[in-house]
């Protein structure tokens, strides 16, 4: 039996009065995702720890398996792992987004922690700018995708900047950021890499994008996770857009099938991650296939373009996987790894609607794949790590 296991990240959220009370998930169309909850097991799973921030990192870390609790050390050492940086153990990793702030000040706001989604042919020579300019012994900045950038702080870890909490720059679209300038004040060197950098960013010699501040957050030692095929008996890969679930993937020794046309956005290359799920398939066990699009178009705050995202998913993900192998013996896991409200605009702690479908699931008779009907058939999973063991215990591969 081969097993898909499907992602919308940020996929769950909450009724909205422009959807006629209806989630974006209810309010989207999506009859494969319902056919596969009516015919197999539907329940909800808690994938982020009390206590611990509701992100994408942590979350899919549980999805995959591996406890949060117990391994997650910070998003930034996860995107480490998919550029395969050679660290040591007393670094410290900062995910670095490049994001546009109203003035860089205790009056300033944070505009777009993306900097319009900045692509990532603007993004990696202003990077390469930083650290031609910026770096020496102790930083250095290392160009990553769009946005989403890393830096490596050397023996960092053994310093208090491992303590400073600094908010995820999704977290805080449209709300101040003074509490976060003092949290980087904390730290002297960080405080002038900041500003530094603001003055390299203000160059349009250097910077043609909407870029006016660097962010550094997400800060932890080198990620090490339990090897994936040892742990589970399967041979696994994952397809995603984004470096975080690479670096999961690269981490836990699973394959890592690149994308061309991946973006993870709403335009993502759809087709291209279904045929590289079937050909990984054709010679190996389990496939994790992750679009990051609902999640953008969450923190976006556009109900109908998270609606539409759902669309695609359902209907340019979901439907030509069971179309091509309908005549094969598979299973599936479909899920979503946390909650990005439109009114929220971030990621929230509910826990998130899945379902499982293969020979042995028992139907749920759910008439659509939601939250609330997720919710109403009394299966819950307190810890979301033990999902995917769950999962192969019901489908009777463990």
């Amino acid at each position: 039996m081969k097993v898909l296991y499907l992602i919308a990240d940020g996929m769950g959220g909450w009724p909205l009065e422009e959807l006629g009370g209806k989630t974006t998930m209810e309010a989207a169309d999506t009859p494969n995702m319902d056919e596969l909850a009516k015919d197999g097991i539907v329940g909800v799973a808690q994938t982020v720890p009390e206590g611990m921030q509701p992100g994408s990192d942590v979350a899919n870390m549980a999805l995959l398996g591996f406890d949060p609790a117990r391994y997650h050390t910070g998003r930034g050492p996860i995107e480490a792992a998919a550029q395969g940086l050679e660290l040591s153990e007393d670094d410290l990793v900062w995910r670095l987004n490049l994001v546009t702030v109203s003035q860089l000040n205790i009056d300033g706001y944070m505009r777009d922690y993306s900097s319009g989604h900045i692509d990532t042919e603007v993004s990696r020579p202003v990077v390469e700018a930083l650290q031609e300019k910026l770096g020496n012994e102790t930083y250095t900045f290392i160009p990553g995708i769009q946005y989403r950038h890393l830096l490596v702080q050397k023996d960092g870890a053994k310093s208090d900047d491992a303590q400073i909490a600094i908010n995820p720059p999704h977290d805080i679209t449209d709300k101040p950021i003074k509490l976060d300038l003092r949290a980087f004040s904390k730290s002297p060197h960080l405080w002038d890499l900041v500003f530094e950098a603001k003055e390299i960013l203000e160059n349009r010699d250097i910077n043609m994008s909407m870029a006016n501040s660097i962010w550094p957050w997400g800060q932890g030692r080198p990620l090490s996770l339990p090897n994936f095929t040892e742990t589970f008996g399967l041979k696994g890969g994952v397809i995603s857009a984004v470096d975080l679930i690479k670096g999961l993937g690269f981490a836990s020794g699973m394959d890592v099938i690149e994308v061309e046309g991946a973006t993870g956005l709403l335009d993502t290359n759809y087709q291209g991650k279904v045929d590289a799920a079937l050909e990984f398939l054709k010679e190996n066990d389990f496939v994790f296939v992750h679009l990051e699009g609902p999640d953008e178009c969450g923190h976006g705050g556009n109900a109908q373009d998270k609606v539409e995202a759902i669309n695609r998913f359902d209907a340019q993900v979901v439907a030509p996987l069971r179309e091509a192998l309908k005549d094969e013996d598979v299973a599936w896991i479909v899920t979503c790894d946390h909650f990005t409200p439109i009114a929220e605009r971030t990621h929230t702690m509910d826990a998130v609607p899945f379902l499982i479908n293969g020979s042995g699931c028992a139907p749920s008779n759910v008439p659509s794949f939601s939250e609330a009907q997720a919710n109403q058939t009394g299966v819950k999973l307190e810890e979301g790590h033990t999902l995917l063991s769950y999962a192969l215990d019901q489908l009777g591969l463990k």
